[in-house]
């Protein structure tokens, strides 16, 4: 299996939606801009978040695997995907490349 990087590209944070849906909580995600993670195949690497991981893993195993194009012609790359964590508040934008 090939090797898959992954960088956290972007946070947003909607604190509109977070005041008005969201129980206040003093600490919610450790992703910092620029930080990257190599997957090796199906294991989440160590400091990423489980939450991101669950919403990226079938990419990753797809991109370890050999797969690419997703949605015909999706990305720029071929070898890459934009998948972003499931959390409405705060969603973390985090770039999925195959390392050759």
């Amino acid at each position: 299996m090939k090797k898959v990087r992954i960088t956290v590209i972007r946070k947003a944070c909607y604190t509109d939606l977070m005041e008005k849906y969201e129980n206040p909580i003093e600490h919610a995600c450790d992703m910092e801009e620029g930080a990257v993670f190599i997957a090796n195949g199906w294991e989440r690497p160590e400091g990423l978040c489980l939450s991101a991981w669950e919403s990226m893993s079938p990419f990753v195993l797809a991109l370890a695997s050999g797969g690419e194009d997703f949605y015909d012609g999706w990305m720029k790359n071929k070898k890459s995907a934009m998948i972003s964590c499931n959390d409405g508040f705060r969603p973390v934008s985090f770039l999925l490349e195959t390392v050759e």
